[in-house]
Parts: structure tokens; sequence; C-alpha cells
């Protein structure tokens, strides 16, 4: 049996014009198995989202723009939602309208992680941006019945990955989505002392520990300071995350 990578370059081969018998002969192969790959069954034509989504690819395994797809994970598992009941299933993540630029963003990242095209549903208070795909349950795994809070969040393997390689981004969604940036004020002996913090806050304890441990493999210093909810206030760690997240916009 030979890896799905192995047919996948003989027939990208054989459509790019060689023989049979020169990839045979390149791959160390014998030729009736070559033969059968890009003759006898060649690979089924692909359509839409089909040709994007990595996980179904036997040619590629990772995404084209894994910052992108890091980002939007962090989106997603915040402020993000999953709807598999339909014909096609449809990612909605919600962007409130005072953040224009984080509806921009999100949608960015839609487009390069898989859509072809997304729509932008007006509700109260907040935009959906939308995104039809039969491929969205293959780069979400973490979709599922009830809400997020109330049901186990954990990333896949390969989804680890990907946020080991990229943490600034999936970081920066997930504080876009459920985090902030702002002046805190303290008064220590009548004298007030205004300094920047970044709070990050989800019912989820599983995704509360994601973004610990996305902030760990930072180096970025964090505080739980509330059940649910996590600062970052030490100077140099709030000037790390200004770095790869920055306040919302």
């Amino acid at each position: 049996m030979h890896p799905p990578e192995v047919r996948a370059r003989a027939r990208r081969q054989y459509l790019a014009g060689s023989t049979v018998g020169e990839i045979a002969k390149q791959l160390r192969l014998p030729y009736p198995t070559v033969r059968h790959w890009c003759v006898d069954r060649p690979e089924r034509k692909r359509r839409g989202t089909e040709l994007r989504c990595f996980r179904c690819r036997e040619d590629v395994d990772n995404p084209a723009d894994p910052g992108a797809y890091a980002y939007l994970l962090g989106l997603y598992l915040d402020d993000g939602h999953l709807v598999t009941s339909a014909r096609v299933p449809v990612l909605g993540i919600y962007c409130s309208n005072a953040w224009p630029d984080l509806i921009d963003a999100c949608e960015t990242a839609m487009k390069a992680v898989l859509a072809g095209s997304t729509q932008r549903i007006q509700q109260k208070g907040c935009v959906s941006v939308q995104s039809y795909g039969k491929h969205w349950p293959c780069l979400l795994p973490q979709h599922g019945p009830g809400k997020k809070h109330e049901r186990p969040i954990v990333l896949a393997g390969w989804q680890r990955e990907i946020v080991t390689a990229h943490p600034g981004e999936f970081l920066r969604g997930l504080f876009h989505s459920d985090g902030a940036r702002f002046a805190n004020r303290v008064r220590v002996r009548g004298k007030e002392y205004v300094y920047p913090r970044y709070l990050f806050s989800n019912k989820s304890a599983d995704i509360l520990g994601l973004c610990q441990w996305a902030l760990d493999l930072l180096g970025v210093a964090w505080r739980r300071n509330r059940p649910d909810s996590l600062s970052v206030a030490r100077r140099a760690a709030v000037a790390a995350l200004d770095r790869h997240v920055g306040p919302k916009s």
C-alpha cells in the first residue's frame, strides 16, 4: 500500500504531461501500478471548497495560509457558530458593529482559508459574517450541539501544530472576539496611575485554557483575575501582545 502523497504526486506529474513510464521510473514503481493510478482510476474532479480543503486533499496537509487559519480558529472558538444541519454547512462569525476593521479581517481570513464568497448579515448590534461550504466541518471539528462552554473543546493534533507555529495569530483571534485592551486606572495614596491592560474572558474553561497555553508559547505573563477571565498587565507582557494583537478597531 503506497502513501496517498505518492499517488497524488504521480497524478500531478501525469496531468502535467509526463508519461506513465517516466513517472514509474522516477518513483521506482511498477508500470501497472502507476497506470492504474493515472489512467484506469484518475483522480475524480473536485469542485468548490473541496479544492481548498487541506484536510481532504491527499497532496496538501496544511492550509495555504496557516496564520489566517489560526486567526479564524480563535474567532470561531469565541464568537463563531457552525450550522451543519442544513444541506450545505454554514459558518458564521459574529462581529460587533463597533469594530468595522474586525469585520473586514474576519472576512479576509475566511476567504484565505476556504471561502469562495462571504455574506454580511446585519443583526442587532453586530454583523454575522457567513460562508457556506461543505468542508467547514473538516476544518473546525470543535463544532457540535449546544453551547461551547457546556461541552469539551479540545484541539486536534494538527490544529495544535498550527497554533504552536502561529500562537500570535491565534491569540489575535481570541482577543478580537472575547478580549479587550484598555487603560486601567488605579489610585494609590491619592495619586492616579494609568497603564494599558489586556483582559480575556470566556465561560468555557477549555477555551480559557487554550488562551493560557498560547500566551505561554509566546512567553507572555498572565494571571487569572476571575474564574472565567485572565489579565495581562505587566509592561513587557502588554508590549508583547501589542506586537501580535493590538487594540480592536
